[in-house]
């Protein structure tokens, strides 16, 4: 049995014990055996990181620059590949997967890119004969902790602005889906970085995730997954006085107004909605409906789900592959039977699925007649489960898509330019979307919500200098 090691300190090692991991599509099929780290892991791996920093904040742009260039060429000349890995792994369908192994190329190329544009700027002093100096520096050894949702462009997205500004790194993936960190991590270290830059434990976060949380010695933590967990991330950087970022859950609007083009609005309700069989934290949980267009949306839409396929995630002709695994499918399930106690009509789907082979599918459940005071419409799900809220016009939509504790991604779908403009300013998300789905973002803009979606800095783009940096004031007398 091939067991895929960590890396630590420049070498692969074997952890405290082993997992498998399983193809959701076919539970029967083992993709690989992954280590997992331990604690010792972690704290080696966490002194090979300040050991090299040194040496590596101070290094040559250039340097830096051929390395990310380089991860990126192979990611790209691999994603057919890595998309392969990605569907089994995680059950997104192969086109989706593939489509995000080619963001992580892109981002990483971005990057590249941002390590030669690195600027400051000079002003003159109040007091003359003196000049200052406002640079950026690496901000030190930066903890990464990652989701299952996206096993490559996530981990992409912080791994490659921390190496671009000069830290050094220790990336926890989330243990359910070690599979594409793993090789993303492959590529990344044959890319030429010195001994301890990049530093690679999997396993568990009681394990893993609590080691570095509660080590003083990396001086930042950015991390993506619940609500719950970040809470106790933040609370233990605050404890280690260490700076931190936070994406975490999403219960996102989509407003449709009476005045919006039927298809366009059924088409991004559905995508938005339902791909990537909901989980992402930027879906369409909360769809907001206007009476005028109520009940022709609701019947075209369920027509569209009717046509949608659910199957192997690898298989040609397949919409929407499995729930990620048992745990997920069974959360999923809780929430449409709450939905119908508490009142919501089923008006699709909702039923567990039977295929070729076993594994965790899911027919998509659209809910209608329900309100906003519901649990289905406040408390994220992660799954193909949405639900339409029926209001009477624009200002009863925006309050109700404010109408929560979360801030992430919005999206309206009309016609009118002066809704999209009111929309777009008044809605209490990081994201807007007109007339598109509130999922899917570019690689090169920031990303980012409010309220309890996230906390810190933005993520992506030139914003994520803001996380991976420190600026620092320098006066000098020449």
């Amino acid at each position: 049995m091939t067991v895929h090691q960590n890396f630590i300190a420049g070498r692969w090692t074997d952890g405290a014990e082993a997992a498998e991991n399983y193809n959701p599509s076919n539970t029967n099929e083992v993709i690989g055996t992954y280590a997992r780290a331990s604690r010792k892991d972690v704290d080696d791996a966490i002194a090979a990181a300040r050991a090299a920093l040194p040496a590596w904040s101070r290094s040559g742009i250039q340097q830096r620059h051929d390395i990310l260039k380089k991860v990126g060429d192979e990611i790209l000349a691999r994603k057919d590949e890595l998309g392969l890995l990605l569907a089994r792994e995680e059950g997104k369908t192969l086109p989706e997967a593939v489509g995000e192994v080619t963001r992580a190329a892109q981002i990483f190329d971005f990057f590249s890119g941002e390590v030669l544009r690195l600027a400051g700027e000079k002003l003159a002093s109040t007091r003359p004969g003196i000049e200052v100096e406002i640079t950026r520096e690496p901000v030190g050894v930066v903890g990464i902790i990652t989701p299952w949702n996206f096993p490559i462009a996530i981990p992409a997205w912080k791994i490659a602005p921390a190496l671009a500004y000069g830290n050094c790194v220790v990336f926890k993936p989330a243990d359910l889906v070690p599979g594409s960190a793993w090789a993303l991590s492959d590529i990344i270290i044959r890319a030429g970085l010195p001994e301890g830059v990049f530093n690679l434990v999997m396993g568990r976060g009681s394990v893993v995730g609590e080691a570095m949380l509660n080590d003083p010695r990396i001086d930042a933590i950015t991390f993506t997954g619940s609500v719950a967990t970040g809470k106790k991330v933040a609370s233990a950087c605050v404890e280690n006085m260490r700076k931190f970022q936070l994406e975490m859950g999403g219960k996102n609007p989509m407003v449709v107004l009476d005045d919006a083009e039927l298809g366009v609005a059924v088409e991004a309700c559905a995508n938005g909605a339902f791909f990537s069989t909901g989980q992402r934290c930027t879906a369409s949980s909360r769809l907001v409906v206007t009476e005028g267009i109520h009940d022709r949306f609701v019947s075209a839409l369920t027509e569209r789900l009717k046509g949608l396929v659910v199957d192997d995630a690898v298989k040609s002709g397949t919409h929407i592959g499995p729930v990620v695994d048992q745990n997920q499918l069974d959360q999923d399930l809780s929430y449409i039977d709450i939905g119908q106690k508490e009142g919501a009509r089923l008006a699709w789907g909702g039923e567990r699925l039977k295929r070729d082979q076993p594994g965790f599918y899911l027919q998509p459940a659209l809910f209608t007649e329900t309100s906003a005071d519901m649990r289905i419409n406040r408390e994220e799900i992660f799954g193909p489960v949405a639900s339409v809220m029926r209001v009477k016009d624009y200002d009863e939509a925006l309050a109700v898509a404010n109408d929560t504790i979360f801030g992430l991604s919005a999206g309206i779908c009309t016609t009118s330019l002066k809704h999209a403009s009111h929309f777009r300013r008044n809605v209490e998300a990081g994201m807007v979307m007109v007339n598109l789905p509130t999922a899917g973002v570019d690689y090169h803009v920031p990303f980012g919500g409010r309220k309890g979606s996230s906390y810190g800095p933005r993520e992506q783009g030139r914003y994520a200098a803001e996380f991976y940096t420190t600026v620092k004031t320098a006066y000098t007398q020449p």
